[in-house]
């Protein structure tokens, strides 16, 4: 699913890939690597998403710090829109312009590696990557076996509920099985005389990739499923857990429980949707648009096909990596491994607790990364925002605008557990193109154009097309 990301608090993007010209005139520019003057430091450029808001001081405060307190190296930050970004990084290394260190969404790591841009993390950073994150975060950042950087955001998917409308549907609590899924989403369906409908049971949205694709993958691995197979040059979603998961929308659409066309992102925290899975980053904005009434907001593990079931779900995330045209690798590599690995105090949480500046950059604004043992210190205390005791800016690594501070939000706990067992989304060389392929069947499924069986077929006949190409 392409995740959807708080550039400026409160504000939304949306995938697309923008004419590069646009791009090379907005802060794309060739990348600044010092005076080249004996003496004079390294001036390594990193490009983003970061580029407003909360997040672009979150990512700026640890740079300053490493500004602050290394001489020889420095750090420079640039960033584009995260509608611009894959565009971005193909545009300028074609031109010779890209950055030391990038920070891709892991969905397109095969084509970067395919086209040059990545380079495989050294041994030693692998081994602290592979020791140090999730099973999860360790394979989205991984293109056939081999780490290509640092994960940073990791994002979970769950099931948001709203209490107040499951209680006055004489609903306890929420649902574990699909079964109960749907007997809840047909309870909490409400319509006015006219039969029009006021509360959904169920979001299913066609608003954007994260509400079509990310919850239909999320569904699909707790079915045991997976969208492209194992070799990556077929898709598997035409299988008995794929045609499990259509049936399952189809007949939420057909009972009127769901209704695609509306907007779950304005919808649910107005009240008007009781269920719907998502990605744990909304759990910050949500707190953000909904004040008093947020306290009406529940988080449960995605609902299993069975009792018994093992739990699974869907990961997403970004890395930092380094660029293959850098001409200074192992300075980059040590400034992410100082950002992403080296462990620093937290206030205000349990004594002696530690947690990487990644960690605390992420958690100030409503995310998580996929290191558990940081999670688990910033979550179990009542650290705020202020936590990190490091040098210069670093210290304010939540800062104006963040939307949640670490230990204060006990929904951010199931996105932290499914990091034990989500399954990161596929990311061979023609993974972008296949998931706009398979929301487009989605899309046509829930609006009727087209069957179970005939989504499932013209799926796996345009996707297996399309990654069997990629290779």
């Amino acid at each position: 699913m392409t995740p959807r990301r708080r550039t400026g608090g409160l504000s939304r993007r949306h995938f697309a890939l923008a004419l590069p010209s646009a791009l090379l005139a907005s802060g794309c520019a060739a990348p600044h690597r010092g005076s080249g003057r004996p003496g004079d430091p390294i001036v390594l450029t990193l490009l983003s998403h970061y580029a407003s808001g909360a997040l672009k001081k979150a990512l700026q405060d640890p740079v300053d710090e490493w500004n602050a307190t290394h001489e020889r190296v420095k750090v420079r930050t640039t960033a584009v829109e995260f509608t611009d970004l894959l565009t971005t990084f193909m545009v300028r290394q074609a031109a010779g312009q890209g950055a030391d260190i990038v920070h891709p969404y892991c969905l397109w790591n095969g084509q970067l590696v395919r086209a040059g841009v990545l380079r495989p993390a050294p041994s030693g950073h692998a081994a602290e990557i592979r020791r140090g994150y999730s099973k999860a975060a360790v394979g989205a950042s991984s293109v056939g076996g081999t780490v290509y950087g640092y994960p940073t955001e990791a994002q979970t998917y769950a099931l948001y509920y709203n209490k107040r409308l499951l209680r006055e549907a004489g609903v306890d609590g929420p649902p574990r099985t699909w079964r109960e899924l749907e007997e809840t989403a047909y309870r909490t369906t409400r319509r006015d005389r006219y039969g029009n409908t006021l509360v959904q049971g169920f979001g299913l949205s066609t608003y954007d990739d994260s509400t079509t694709v990310g919850q239909t993958l999320a569904l699909l691995s707790t079915a045991g499923g997976r969208f492209v197979a194992a070799d990556g040059r077929r898709t598997a979603i035409d299988s008995p857990a794929g045609r499990a998961v259509f049936d399952l929308e189809h007949r939420l659409v057909g009972r009127g429980a769901s209704a695609p066309g509306v907007n779950v992102y304005r919808a649910f925290p107005s009240g008007q949707v009781a269920m719907v899975v998502g990605a744990g980053w909304w759990t910050g904005t949500l707190k953000a648009l909904m004040g008093e009434d947020y306290r009406d907001v529940g988080v449960a593990p995605v609902p299993v096909p069975a009792a018994g079931a093992e739990p699974a779900t869907l990961c997403t995330g970004f890395l930092l990596g380094v660029n293959t045209a850098s001409e200074h690798p192992r300075e980059a590599w040590e400034f992410l491994r100082w950002l992403n690995a080296e462990k620093v105090s937290v206030k205000n949480a349990a004594k002696g607790a530690t947690a990487t500046r990644m960690s605390l950059l992420q958690v100030s604004v409503g995310s998580l990364t996929g290191r558990a043992d940081d999670m688990r210190a910033l979550l179990g205390g009542g650290a705020g925002p202020e936590a990190h005791t490091g040098a210069g800016a670093g210290a304010r690594a939540g800062g104006e605008g963040s939307s949640v501070g670490p230990g204060r939000d006990p929904n951010l706990r199931p996105f932290l557990e499914a990091l034990a067992y989500a399954v990161p989304e596929p990311n061979v060389p023609g993974a972008q193109q296949a998931k706009s392929l398979l929301r487009k069947n989605i899309e046509a499924l829930w609006t009727g154009q087209q069957s179970v069986d005939e989504a499932l077929r013209t799926t796996r006949r345009q996707v297996d097309q399309e990654v069997s190409r990629s290779w």
